[in-house]
């Protein structure tokens, strides 16, 4: 298992994650296999939003004797009410959720408090200037709370979010389908037909901001929905017309700035080892360059979705790492420090290039390399 830094956190994850969806399938029963299989695979990042307390009782069983292998992500607003899950922004309903979760899961802790699914920016105005942000800011005093976090469909929210300073951890849903449309706060949009009916060009502006975003602040992502609720492996019902494959989705997710863990929702101990099969599969297996430039009605044309196939250089200038720093400093009006102290630590820099163009000829998506390398040299002096 490979492990990343999330973000300002310093918190080391993997970066195949357990999502909490197949934790409740069966009123909980698979839980404890499924945990059973993540700590055997060295997965230490868990995703935990359900309330249904008998499946919290059943967890907690299961972490018993073992919470310290695992990083929790816990979230806040999510309570359970007539026997069925429900979000809430009533600060005691909150509060008693919050207790209860850490009481059932036999913790007197979590490593990320994620406030619970804010998509439209009238209620992050009230998350984060009301009773929900002050509490879990408290939790955080009290040592309940190690950092906080947020989950969020949204880019235009979670770009708030990132830039308030509060937020440490924004779970957020990519997928290269997702990524092609803009913000909104109905998250049904994002699979919805209609919206994949008519030619799609390049990535969401906003989106893409939300990336580079929250990689200059230090705010670290974790992933949902990199399968798109499983739709993007099947062909007949993938937005794009066509499938792609566990590997394809989660190296896409896993090259988006700032990503640091995918959270998958197996629903079976035999799907999250096809998740687990990740951390072995080759660089073909991984690419999804190729399917993405060939999929009906969408293209990425123009634009680098970091995927490594100029590699190699000829001068061993690590050109889709440049590429990623010159759009991070782009996004600014002075280059970030940390940008520019990264970017003085590669080896090769775009200076380095002798536009031989071989990079060009190898790329998917047409990017404009030779350009971008010479525009990269301009910004950073070398």
């Amino acid at each position: 298992m490979q492990y990343r830094t999330l973000g300002r956190t310093q918190l080391q994850v993997s970066e195949i994650g357990l999502g909490c969806e197949g934790l409740s399938d069966q009123d909980g029963a698979l839980a404890p296999n499924l945990l059973d299989a993540a700590a055997e695979a060295g997965i230490n990042y868990i995703d935990y939003y359900v309330p249904n307390p008998q499946v919290r009782d059943i967890t907690g069983q299961s972490l018993k004797g073992r919470r310290e292998k695992f990083l929790l992500q816990g979230h806040l607003c999510s309570v359970w009410r007539q026997g069925q899950y429900q979000r809430t922004r009533e600060i005691g309903a909150v509060q008693n959720s919050f207790m209860d979760l850490l009481k059932r899961l036999q913790t007197d802790y979590v490593d990320v408090g994620m406030i619970h699914y804010v998509d439209a920016l009238a209620d992050w105005q009230q998350v984060s200037e009301g009773a929900i942000l002050a509490y879990a800011q408290k939790q955080k005093e009290a040592g309940s709370i190690r950092f906080l976090g947020l989950s969020s469909h949204n880019p235009q929210v979670a770009i708030k979010a990132a830039q308030s300073g509060l937020i440490d951890v924004i779970m957020f849903s990519v997928n290269p389908c997702y990524d092609l449309q803009p913000a909104g706060e109905n998250v049904e949009e994002l699979w919805n037909e209609k919206n994949y009916a008519q030619p799609l060009l390049n990535m969401d502006a906003e989106r893409q901001s939300f990336y580079e975003t929250c990689q200059r602040l230090g705010v670290g992502i974790t992933v949902m929905k990199a399968f798109g609720g499983g739709d993007l492996l099947n062909a007949e019902l993938s937005p794009a017309g066509r499938a792609l494959t566990v590997n394809q989705c989660l190296h896409y997710a896993l090259t988006r700035p700032a990503a640091a863990s995918v959270l998958v929702g197996a629903h079976s101990v035999e799907q999250l080892q096809q998740c687990l099969a990740y951390e072995n599969a080759s660089a073909e297996e991984k690419d999804y360059a190729a399917a993405l430039a060939n999929f009906p009605n969408i293209s990425w044309q123009g634009h680098c979705m970091y995927c490594g196939h100029c590699a190699p250089c000829p001068q061993q200038i690590d050109i889709a790492t440049v590429t990623k720093f010159y759009h991070l400093a782009q996004a600014q009006d002075n280059i970030p420090e940390t940008v520019r102290e990264h970017y003085a630590l590669l080896p090769q820099k775009a200076g380095d290039c002798i536009q031989c163009g071989v990079c060009e000829s190898r790329c998917p998506f047409g990017v404009a390399i030779r350009q971008n390398m010479r525009q990269a040299q301009t910004l950073f002096g070398r």
